[in-house]
């Protein structure tokens, strides 16, 4: 496939930077800002130091403020905002698709609906009807850190839709040297992976500002992907999905590196931070609080137990301290390991 147009809504850090990497390939990418002003400012400065520090926008990515103007023609629009406001995202995009393929890379659940974001993008396009309604819904997950990604690092990802087809030609469009994809066709799988290991990055991060070690965060990875393992299976599932890039490569990543905003706010609370201060420290989006929330909810409805999962909303949300909540995990029942995963 050669060159094509893409549309990238929303100019956060990986909005930007995956539109610089399409970009990177010749692709004439159109990426859009909230404002005019700030839209003119990246075009000609050819740098977004708000989003991604550094980075060098390609001559072949066009800041825009206009919405109607960054769909048409396009054979591809990336919905990268973050997970509370892609109903709206969605929303506004709809009027302007004429069948193009939607790519969601925001990893999150819908707190008011519990729905995955393919769900909340598919029934937005749906209600508005049209030629909206037929656009195919792909989605991106796996462990990409932005900052390695935008520093031209190498990564994988996965991206999955039931449609095959739109699944391939986004992989052909994203691919690059330095970033490979593969595809899936278990949506489901992929973005409960996404989603669910921001909730143990948190954990992992405070883990690691309490100095818990090596073995301690090999323990609470592997304990993570058997926790989003059964949430997963019981949302529908591939279970060997989780063992692929999009569970266990992108858990491995997220709960590593002090890269993941979400592992950093873990380890803010583990130094005594209060949310609200540590989330203001941070400065950009946490998926894994909202994430929290929603998971603890789901698992709720589907009968799922996610013990990490009830202490981290006890550590967000009710004060609880992180030093008692790893105790609390530590002195569970003892069990057998595979309980409630097959």
């Amino acid at each position: 496939m050669g060159t094509a147009a893409i549309a990238v809504i929303g100019s956060g850090s990986w909005g930007t930077t995956l539109a610089a990497l399409a970009g990177s390939s010749g692709h004439d990418v159109r990426l859009l800002f909230r404002s005019a002003r700030e839209a003119s400012e990246v075009a000609s400065t050819r740098r977004h130091e708000r989003a991604v520090p550094g980075l060098e926008l390609p001559p072949t990515v066009r800041p825009v403020a206009d919405l109607s103007g960054a769909i048409p023609g396009t054979s591809l629009v990336i919905l990268a905002v973050p997970s509370q406001v892609m109903r709206e995202a969605a929303r506004r995009v709809a009027p302007h698709l004429a069948g193009t393929t939607v790519l969601s890379v925001s990893k999150g659940i819908e707190i008011a609906s519990l729905r995955r974001m393919s769900e909340v993008i598919a029934e937005e396009l749906t209600a508005y009807g049209g030629r909206a309604a037929s656009a195919p819904v792909a989605v991106l997950s796996g462990p990409n850190l932005s900052s390695e990604i935008a520093a031209g690092k190498p990564a994988v990802t996965v991206i999955a839709s039931a449609d095959a087809a739109a699944a391939q030609a986004a992989r052909q469009l994203m691919m690059t040297p330095l970033f490979r994809c593969y595809t899936s066709t278990d949506v489901v799988g992929v973005e409960m992976g996404g989603a669910l290991k921001n909730v143990f990055a948190i954990g992992a991060g405070i883990g690691a500002g309490m100095g818990a070690g090596d073995n301690a965060r090999a323990a609470f990875i592997t304990r993570g992907i058997a926790e989003l393992s059964r949430l997963g299976i019981a949302a529908g599932a591939d279970p060997l999905t989780f063992a692929g890039i999009a569970g266990l490569g992108d858990l491995i990543a997220t709960c590593s590196s002090a890269s993941s905003r979400n592992y950093r706010l873990g380890h803010a609370l583990s130094m005594g931070q209060s949310l609200d201060d540590a989330l203001a420290s941070l400065g950009h989006v946490a998926e894994g609080v909202s994430t929290t929330v929603a998971a603890r909810q789901l698992g709720r409805r589907l009968g799922v137990e996610l013990p990490i999962t009830e202490q981290m909303y006890q550590v967000l949300f009710e004060g609880k301290s992180p030093h008692l909540a790893v105790a609390d995990l530590m002195q569970r029942e003892p069990r057998d390991e595979l309980t409630g995963t097959r």
